[in-house]
Formats: structure tokens, C-alpha cells, sequence
């Protein structure tokens, strides 16, 4: 790991239906069957929440309207990237992301969904609905432990609000 990297701000999106199932999905560029929220760079200036409202839409297409703020992380969470991920992804410049996520509340239908929304330029192949408790299990090693404080801290606000998450 390159320490004096700085990390890249992003946004994530844990987007949790009626069932209090989360939507995750499979991305393109995957070589392993690994399942990811929605996440995502924030702009020069942009407003970490409307970049995680822009995120969601450029990613599943759920619109802002079709969603409700249930919760956000009181802190800013981190990861690193292994080694051999660094000098591919964002071209080098950074070690791995320092993200805010927030915990949203999914108010349309499956087919409201649309991977292709944003132009033809899907990240994902594909996308279903998990549990909670799967969550760290889905997605690839180097985000795990980050994956398991997202299901602690936005899973207890989730059931919280009445939403069961299991």
C-alpha cells in the first residue's frame, strides 16, 4: 500500500426496499462474482448527499424522488486498495476511497430500475436484493470489513425505522 496516496471522496448508497433487502449489484469490470452497493467520486463542489442522489440514478436509474433519507454514517468510512489495484484504478493517484454512505429507503418498484439509465455506460451486469447480513460476504475481500460496518451502523437505523433487514 502506498501511504502518502491520498484517498479518493466518494459516496455510497445502501438502498433498502420494503423488505428490508438491500439492492447490490455486478459490476462489468469483475473478474470475481462479487456483488457491490452503489457507489461513487463526488465533483469538485458538490454536496456529498447529491452526489450520492446523482450516483444512484447515473448507476440504477432510481430517480431522487423515489427515495427517502433513512440514515448516513456519522463518519467518513475508508478502504484500501490492495497493491496491484492501485496503479490501475483512477490512474494511481489514490490509495482507496474515503466515502460518506447514507442509508435510503426505496419507495418504487423493481421497475424502476434500469441499469442502462445513464446513457449506455452501465457499471453493473446485473443486480438483485440481500440481506443485511450478507452484505460483507458478497463483495470482493479488500472491502469486506468496511461492508460489515455499513450492515452495524446503517443496519440498526434501518430496522430503526421499521424496515426488518433480514
Amino acid at each position: 500500500m502506498n501511504a502518502a496516496l491520498p484517498y479518493r471522496p466518494g459516496v455510497g448508497i445502501m438502498l433498502v426496499n420494503g423488505k428490508g433487502l438491500v439492492f447490490v449489484g455486478q459490476r462489468f469490470d469483475s473478474v470475481v462474482e462479487a456483488w457491490q452497493m452503489p457507489q461513487g467520486g463526488i465533483d469538485e463542489g458538490e454536496q456529498p448527499y447529491l452526489a450520492a442522489l446523482r450516483e444512484l440514478e447515473e448507476e440504477t436509474g432510481v430517480k431522487s424522488h423515489l427515495v427517502e433519507l433513512v440514515a448516513e454514517t456519522a463518519d467518513w468510512l475508508t478502504y484500501d486498495l490492495p497493491d496491484e489495484l492501485i496503479g490501475k484504478l483512477w490512474k494511481g493517484r489514490y490509495r482507496g476511497q474515503r466515502q460518506k454512505w447514507y442509508a435510503l429507503r426505496f419507495l418504487g418498484t423493481d421497475a424502476d430500475i434500469d441499469l442502462e439509465a445513464h446513457s449506455g455506460h452501465a457499471e453493473f451486469k446485473s443486480w438483485k436484493w440481500a440481506t443485511l447480513d450478507r452484505l460483507a460476504d458478497l463483495i470482493v475481500p479488500f472491502k469486506r470489513e468496511l461492508y460489515g460496518e455499513l450492515a452495524r451502523e446503517l443496519g440498526n437505523a434501518v430496522r430503526s425505522k421499521g424496515m426488518s433487514g433480514r
